[in-house]
């Protein structure tokens, strides 16, 4: 993979758009903690569940994982 989860969902960010992607992606973008250089699954989620309240289920986070794995294959 070459690029990380945090650049793939960079890709979400948008100052209007009020999905729930579009928001996680945005409130991603404003923690200044969030773990930019991780391509690590469980290492994001273990992140994602202990230190923020701006994501409303790790289900969302799952979704757009998932996507970024597909993407990042199909960009091999």
């Amino acid at each position: 993979m070459a690029r990380t989860f945090y650049h793939y969902l960079m890709t979400y960010r948008d100052p209007i758009k009020k999905d729930a992607a579009t928001e996680f992606a945005n409130a991603a973008f404003r923690d200044h903690a969030f773990p930019k250089q991780e391509k690590n699954y469980h290492n994001v989620s273990d992140y994602l569940e202990t230190e923020v309240d701006y994501i409303e289920s790790l289900s969302l986070f799952d979704e757009i994982w998932d996507q970024y794995i597909l993407d990042e294959h199909k960009n091999k």
